[in-house]
């Protein structure tokens, strides 16, 4: 009886290992299985914990799966030499990395400034005394009164006019008496009386038409008149009615404002793009939406030690006198196009001690390279030395690269690129961290 009880639990037990054996091995396959399937070459670039060994659509999204990259495709002698950073597809997605091809393009920038309306200096002129008397009568009695050229703005009595008209008369009648005379002889000390007479009286203010009025007349004038030089405003009035003024004394001031100056400050690292001549648009916040156009007159051959800046004189029309003296504008210069290499602005990172940009040397693989730049717009920067045209550069994305690769013991970005080549440090390499990382 124990034996057949002995027999039947061997029997049992027999049944029972071969039953945990091919579950055993049932399970060892679908592990094997499951093992090959995360070693596979497809993922997804949204998901990356999706490994796949084809091609396919992801489980989660339903995006195509991209083939994962199998490597920097970096020789062990270019990995020695250079500090890289090797992106997967799923990183560069994840970073949201663009690049660009580096390009020979003309870039024109436009400097933004401020400034000043003031007085066109060559279009101001004070109406003065050209004799001694008094003011009898101002035909302009108030400052903003428009006037016009050759037109009258006071008149003078003075007695010293009124004795050269006399000896101008005495002059003039003798030789038109002697003229009627054909017998006659004719003194040549009368015809210089006449001569001095005349230019006396030019002196004074006397014109043609006051000369024939007083030849007509044959009274002299009390008066005289005073004559506008040019057309413009009354800006200043020095004289009332009544009151005595000597040769040379300022009646008014008066400027022409139908082309006014604006004096706009640019600062030192600005100043070298404008050139005389350029265009300028002007605005201000009296006339929303109105540009007024101008040209460079003059670049003041100083700077302004306190603001650092060099002011610039524009000279525009000023249709409607719109513009005043003392209103605040601002302005825009364009500076002419050149040829020259430029990137975008996202492309250059700032260490703080360089400039440097990301290029991509092989698919995945960006190189850190230092560059000197020139002139920005709000889109581009001018490179001056580092990138030829035709390299290819990360556009978006390079401050995470930038990021990414300081996370590597063995990565310096402060020397050189020639000092990096030197070091023989070999740089990171994300996506073996990234797929530790996931192991782990």
């Amino acid at each position: 009886m124990n034996t057949k009880l002995r027999i039947f639990s061997i029997v049992i037990l027999s049944v029972a290992a071969m039953c945990l054996g091919y579950f055993y091995g049932q399970r060892r396959g679908i592990t094997k299985t499951d093992a090959q399937v995360t070693q596979g070459d497809y993922t997804c670039a949204m998901h990356p914990f999706i490994d796949k060994d084809h091609a396919g659509t992801c489980a989660v999204c339903n995006m195509e799966l991209v083939k994962k990259s199998s490597g920097a495709g970096l020789s062990d002698k270019e990995l020695s030499n250079v500090s890289h950073v090797a992106l997967s597809p799923t990183q560069q997605v994840m970073a949201n990395l663009a690049t660009t091809t580096v390009s020979v393009q003309p870039l024109s920038r436009e400097i933004a400034c401020t400034g000043i309306v003031s007085y066109n200096q060559e279009r101001q002129s004070k109406v003065t005394a050209w004799l001694a008397g008094r003011i009898d009568r101002l035909l302009v009695r108030s400052v903003g009164a428009e006037v016009k050229k050759d037109r009258p703005v006071a008149e003078i009595y003075s007695l010293e006019l009124h004795n050269a008209q006399e000896q101008y008369l005495l002059a003039y009648r003798t030789v038109k008496l002697l003229n009627s005379t054909v017998s006659a002889a004719f003194p040549a000390n009368t015809q210089m009386a006449l001569g001095e007479a005349s230019e006396r009286l030019r002196m004074l203010g006397f014109r043609g038409e006051q000369f024939d009025q007083l030849q007509k007349s044959a009274t002299p004038s009390i008066r005289i008149p005073i004559y506008s030089p040019l057309s413009g405003v009354v800006t200043e009035k020095f004289v009332q009615e009544g009151q005595h003024v000597n040769i040379g004394d300022p009646l008014f001031a008066i400027a022409d404002l139908s082309r006014i100056w604006v004096e706009l400050e640019v600062y030192e690292s600005d100043f070298p793009l404008v050139k005389v001549g350029q265009e300028v648009a002007i605005v201000s916040q009296s006339y929303p939406g109105e540009t007024f156009h101008g040209n460079v007159k003059l670049i003041y051959p100083f700077l302004d030690a306190k603001t650092r800046t060099v002011k610039l004189r524009v000279e525009l029309p000023n249709p409607g006198l719109k513009l005043k003296p003392e209103m605040y504008v601002k302005a825009g210069i364009k500076s002419p196009a050149a040829e020259t290499i430029t990137v975008p602005v996202g492309a250059v990172t700032d260490t703080g001690k360089r400039q440097v940009v990301w290029v991509e040397s092989k698919p995945g693989v960006f190189l850190q390279r230092e560059v000197t730049t020139g002139f920005r717009t709000d889109r581009n920067v001018q490179i001056l030395s580092g990138l030829k045209a035709g390299e290819k550069i990360a556009t978006s994305g390079s401050y995470l690269i930038d990021s990414e690769a300081q996370l590597s013991p063995g990565y310096d970005a402060a020397p050189s690129p020639a000092a990096a080549q030197q070091s023989g440090k070999r740089g990171l390499d994300m996506s073996d961290m990234k797929m530790s990382d996931q192991k782990n």
